[in-house]
């Protein structure tokens, strides 16, 4: 995997775990969540006219990405009412580097050489171990992170395949994120009530912000899978669950354990091979 592709995915996992902990550290997650995806919404609508149209192929793709991405919204955001960052975050963020990498072999006939494969296998095992062997983590928690995983991967392939006859990742990006964006206030009403998503609220600035920075990230990623394997890039994206391990110890109150750092060192070796 080419060396400005690992790093770009790097600091996309970053602005990823970010986003993340600004969700998990908000009162009314599902307010904060459909807050963000206004702002992505609001930002594409400027950005698209200086774009290029994406190919007529793609449309489907970014449709079906649009409400995968509601999806996994609404699982991520019930994932966080049981569980903290460090190990809610883990467990769906590490069930899904080994199903994209099947599901790009399946759909896009994508080969992953060996090692990168055991790199892959590393830093899922090694997310999952940050949370799957705690004792505090009851099973029928796990049914809604791994949920989560199960969007994260069917997401990923979709975009994967729609950004390859795009013509352009970004413009992909764009449009794909605008309908995404569009789509959780409908969400949100039909859950809630119109008056409570327009009433204003503390953290309505922060949420907005993670919604730019949750834009930049899998903008880059979108990018990255255009050049790289899904399954290569999904398992590197996924080493934001070591900037969220941090981020939860230092902003959050989250202990930091000798099992939290020792998965971690699993992913960094994980990663390496990547490389």
């Amino acid at each position: 995997m080419p060396t400005h592709i690992i790093l770009l995915t790097l600091f996309a996992a970053l602005l990823h775990a970010s986003w993340n902990a600004l969700l998990r550290g908000g009162s009314d997650r599902l307010w904060s969540m459909t807050i963000m995806c206004v702002a992505i919404a609001c930002s594409c609508v400027i950005i698209a006219p200086f774009l290029p149209l994406p190919t007529g192929e793609s449309v489907k793709y970014a449709v079906l990405s649009a409400l995968l991405h509601v999806g996994y919204n609404l699982c991520l955001v019930r994932s966080y009412q049981s569980g903290d960052l460090g190990k809610t975050y883990p467990i769906a963020r590490g069930s899904s580097p080994l199903m994209v990498t099947f599901g790009a072999a399946i759909f896009a006939g994508e080969k992953i050489v060996s090692t990168t494969f055991v790199g892959i296998g590393l830093i899922s095992s090694g997310i999952m171990l940050l949370a799957i062997r705690s004792p505090k983590v009851p099973v029928r928690d796990l049914k809604f992170p791994l949920a989560t995983g199960a969007f994260i991967a069917a997401y990923s392939v979709v975009d994967g395949l729609g950004v390859r006859v795009s013509g352009n990742s970004f413009s992909y990006t764009v449009w794909m994120s605008m309908l995404w964006g569009a789509l959780m206030p409908v969400f949100f009403i039909i859950l809630r009530d119109k008056k409570s998503l327009l009433r204003w609220r503390p953290g309505l600035f922060g949420a907005a912000v993670g919604g730019l920075v949750s834009l930049l990230a899998y903008g880059l990623i979108i990018y990255a899978m255009m050049a790289a394997p899904m399954g290569g890039v999904s398992a590197l994206r996924e080493t934001s669950v070591l900037f969220a391990v941090v981020l939860g110890y230092l902003f959050l109150g989250e202990k930091l354990t000798l099992r939290k750092m020792l998965a971690c060192t699993v992913i960094v070796i994980g990663t390496f091979m990547m490389g």
